[in-house]
């Protein structure tokens, strides 16, 4: 063929992080096939979801087997019922939205990718290590990107420097894959370059759900100002178990001004051409999640996950290794013993332990020597997890 084709795809790696694990377990197993492999490296949900929101998914779909009750194309914006559970959900931060800043969606991962097609040619500011889909998304589209880098001095969560010029600033709060939860006093930080620079800040609070401690932020909203600086994304995944249903949320305040132009009107635009809505019964069961009942349900699965996290974080304790996550967030980042690499340590623990995590490396250079694990696994998995890694550490 003569066409063209988007030639920013060949500055990306040319399989994703999870592929390449999976490759190399699937090689482990086929040479040790009696191998009892405990697997806490993808971040991916193990209990099922809750009662609520399978009676609200059930009933939904029975209404669309009734001529009565049949629904076609949801609204690209998302139904009103989930956008006003959406809202109430966040007014227990004492935070304030309209119904028209709220684009419901099929996954935050979804909108983290496709935001980039309502900005021009930035400058674009991504932390180091990274959620890879922030950093392949803008390169695919030929942006510019600018590493902000995290390290074990500023406990990875990286701040703004005198350096930093205007453009887009992508954060995560609690942030994957390292854990770390940034302040009231760090983001207001943050908020102030922003407005003070002329800055976008695209805020993934995807994880907010397993914060525990109420000196920190769910939302980047509790900030003054952010609404005039701030995307926020968010899902329904890792909250409520949604993995498999697929649903999350972008916040565009109307305050969102660049010159002229409103981004709450160019990202209502972009989704109305490219985006057919989610679901009625995804929607329904969304819905259910944020109600009260849903709500005290879906805790009970989180605070399972954070025993979990408790359990891990009590080993490297007793290691004395450093890490940071695993107090508000489903991730452990823990530095890799005995100055191993990423990839050396994560052959190490597959092969003496038969366990699984990330490799620090495949989120950025600076995760380099460093290991995500996460706590997504049953209670016996990751309680047999823990003894092969005390022998090991």
């Amino acid at each position: 063929m003569k066409i063209k084709v988007n030639e920013n795809f060949s500055n990306i790696a040319d399989s994703y992080l999870f592929s390449d694990i999976n490759k190399k377990i699937k090689a482990y197993k086929e040479k040790n096939p009696n191998a009892d492999v405990i697997r806490l490296g993808i971040g991916d949900v193990t209990l099922p979801l809750s009662s609520v929101v399978i009676d609200a998914l059930t009933k939904a779909s029975l209404e669309m087997g009734n001529k009565d009750t049949f629904r076609g194309y949801p609204p690209e914006y998302g139904y009103d019922f989930l956008k006003e559970a959406i809202l109430n959900y966040y007014k227990r931060f004492d935070v304030n939205l309209s119904m028209d800043s709220i684009f419901a969606s099929d996954g935050a991962k979804s909108d983290l990718g496709n935001i980039v097609d309502i900005l021009g040619d930035n400058d674009v500011y991504i932390p180091n290590p990274v959620y890879p889909v922030y950093l392949d998304s803008n390169i695919m589209s030929g942006r510019r990107v600018h590493f902000i880098n995290g390290s074990k001095e500023n406990n990875f969560l990286p701040m703004p420097n005198v350096n930093y010029k205007t453009g887009v600033y992508y954060l995560c709060s609690p942030n994957n894959p390292c854990g770390a939860v940034y302040n009231y006093e760090q983001l207001k930080e943050w908020v102030k370059f922003a407005k003070f620079t002329g800055s976008l800040i695209i805020f993934d609070s995807a994880y907010e759900a397993f914060i525990k401690d109420r000196n920190l932020p769910h939302s980047i909203y509790e900030i003054e100002g952010a609404k005039e600086c701030a995307i926020e994304i968010c899902s329904f995944s890792k909250q409520a178990g949604f993995t498999g249903l697929r649903c999350g949320y972008t916040i565009v305040p109307e305050e969102l001004m660049c010159g002229d132009y409103s981004i709450n009107k160019l990202w209502k635009r972009r989704q109305a051409t490219k985006f057919n809505g989610v679901s009625y019964p995804v929607q329904r069961a969304a819905e259910a999640a944020l109600s009260d009942t849903g709500i005290k349900e879906c805790q009970k699965n989180i605070e399972y996950y954070m025993e979990n996290a408790h359990a891990l974080s009590k080993l490297f304790d007793e290691k004395g290794i450093y890490y940071t996550g695993g107090k508000s967030s489903p991730y452990i980042w823990f530095k890799c013993p005995n100055n191993m690499d990423s990839w050396s340590f994560f052959e190490f623990l597959l092969k003496e332990a038969n366990v699984v995590g990330t490799p620090g490396v495949g989120f950025g250079t600076q995760g380099e020597g460093y290991f995500r694990i996460t706590s997504f696994g049953t209670h016996e998995k990751t309680k047999e997890a823990i003894e092969r890694l005390r022998k090991i550490l």
